[in-house]
């Protein structure tokens, strides 16, 4: 396959609770500090566009993608109510399925219909579109250890096709109950770029994928801090972000399938003065 591309990261935004911000996320990302110490770190973000009381009943997997997602609009400058987007989780609500499962075994008359919705692997994607007041396409995504990658995939394809930024967004939480003996994932992480495909006054990397058949070992992370979160089902997004917050070419290799990879090209992209 050729390479797609370039698109233009206009947007970057990061959150686990030992990095809850780009802010604190970048410098330790490029090994320059050192991640929040655990017993300081915010167990849960805590998104600006929710009321107090829909954040206290929201599951994980929610607050993480809202909040990645309104850093990343607004470090790009975009319009939330106009941006596409397409939001990738390996598990969706590990935690509210437990529950769920729970609840059906032993009182299924007592099943919430607010835990059904939060158990929907869209969840994220239809509170981002009330919250926001976004009326464009939503895209939510699953493909299992490979979602990262896909989800990737899948913003560069609808950027390019419909020449309009994207938001992309990838998070997930930690599996509990006996779902955890199944799903590798723990702890909380996500992150949302928005990918642009012309270059703006604020895009500041150029970015060209293109899938690999057969392809070499994915890219390690590199820093203390992103090898502290390899735990979670979406730590293969590490790299990247390890990329975005140094200072030159990057060349990187994410796991797109069995036998199949997406290599990124990353450069330095000077925006244009007004």
């Amino acid at each position: 396959m050729s390479a797609l591309g370039p698109l233009y990261v206009d947007g970057v935004a990061l959150w686990a609770p030992s990095l809850p911000g780009w802010d604190v996320a970048a410098p330790a990302l490029r090994g320059q500090a050192a991640a929040a110490p655990a017993t300081t770190a915010p167990q849960r973000p805590a998104p600006a566009l929710l009321a107090a009381n829909e954040r206290r009943r929201a599951p994980d997997g929610v607050l993480l993608a809202l909040e990645v997602a309104a850093a990343a609009v607004a470090d790009a400058g975009a319009d939330a109510a106009t941006l596409p987007s397409v939001f990738a989780s390996a598990h969706g609500e590990l935690a509210v399925t437990d529950a769920m499962c729970r609840t059906l075994a032993d009182h299924p008359l007592l099943l919430s219909p607010t835990r059904f919705h939060h158990s929907v692997h869209n969840a994220a994607s239809g509170y981002w579109a009330i919250a926001a007041g976004c009326h464009a396409a939503s895209t939510a995504l699953a493909a299992g250890p490979y979602s990262v990658a896909q989800g990737l995939l899948e913003a560069a394809a609808v950027a390019l096709a419909d020449d309009a930024p994207v938001l992309w967004v990838a998070g997930d939480s930690e599996a509990c109950g006996p779902l955890a003996s199944v799903n590798a994932s723990r702890g909380l992480l996500a992150a949302a770029l928005v990918l642009s495909p012309r270059p703006g006054p604020r895009s500041c990397w150029a970015l060209a994928l293109a899938l690999v058949p057969d392809p070499a070992p994915p890219t390690a992370a590199a820093s203390p801090a992103a090898r502290a979160l390899q735990a979670n089902a979406s730590a293969p997004l590490l790299p990247l972000f390890e990329a975005l917050a140094g200072a030159g070419r990057a060349d990187l290799q994410l796991a797109a399938g069995p036998q199949l990879g997406l290599a990124l090209s990353l450069r330095p992209h000077v925006p244009a003065r007004a």
